[in-house]
């Protein structure tokens, strides 16, 4: 994914991102179509026309095939822009609104498809939960990096915890409201917790 202010990336990474899509699409094809549990890593690999010892290159574990994206370094690079005098949850929210605009219909699409797996495999929502408690680490971390505290003051956590509380909370209401976008949700829950609820 490309943004304006960034440079141009080389033919031989846009071929490694090119490869890493058509590995997660296909995944999450075969997993809408057989299942996740007798979906194997050699099925998705012959439809990605790759080894198996390839895919694990892109995607140490199945469970990453449906939970990993390329969102997070955007959004880290996003948060740090946002001028000082915003409050860290009013600078999420204008993060989410500054980065939606580089999140095409189709992956926005994706991204609904991959949070509808990941809430109805019960191996995929562990997973998602571990990976959740690192996401609220990461999150505490911009937080306290922008406020000039500990990552691992009390208030800190706390505010994290609360923006990735809302998360999920737009998850679930996702999976329940097929219609909604979830960039969307995700900016109009954010803004709720801005303003208190």
């Amino acid at each position: 994914m490309l943004t304006d202010d960034q440079p141009k990336i080389g033919l031989r990474e846009r071929k490694k991102i090119k490869t890493r899509e058509t590995i997660q699409q296909n995944a999450i094809q075969l997993f809408r179509e057989q299942g996740y549990q007798e979906t194997t890593i050699e099925q998705i690999a012959e439809r990605s026309e790759i080894s198996p010892s390839t895919l694990f290159r892109y995607f140490p574990t199945k469970e990453a095939l449906v939970l990993s994206d390329e969102f997070d370094p955007l959004l880290i690079e996003y948060f740090r822009k946002q001028p000082r005098q915003l409050t860290p949850i009013q600078a999420f929210r204008q993060t989410i609104k500054d980065a939606a605009g580089h999140i095409s219909t189709s992956q926005r699409r994706a991204i609904r498809e991959r949070m509808e797996l990941i809430m109805s495999i019960p191996e995929l929502r562990g997973a998602n939960m571990s990976q959740t408690s690192e996401t609220l680490v990461m999150i505490a971390g911009l937080i306290a990096e922008r406020e000039g505290k500990s990552s691992s003051d009390l208030a800190e956590l706390a505010l994290a915890g609360a923006i990735v509380g809302a998360v999920l909370g737009a998850h679930m209401y996702c999976v329940q409201h097929p219609e909604a976008d979830y960039i969307d949700v995700i900016e109009q829950i954010v803004a709720k917790l801005d303003d208190g609820f």
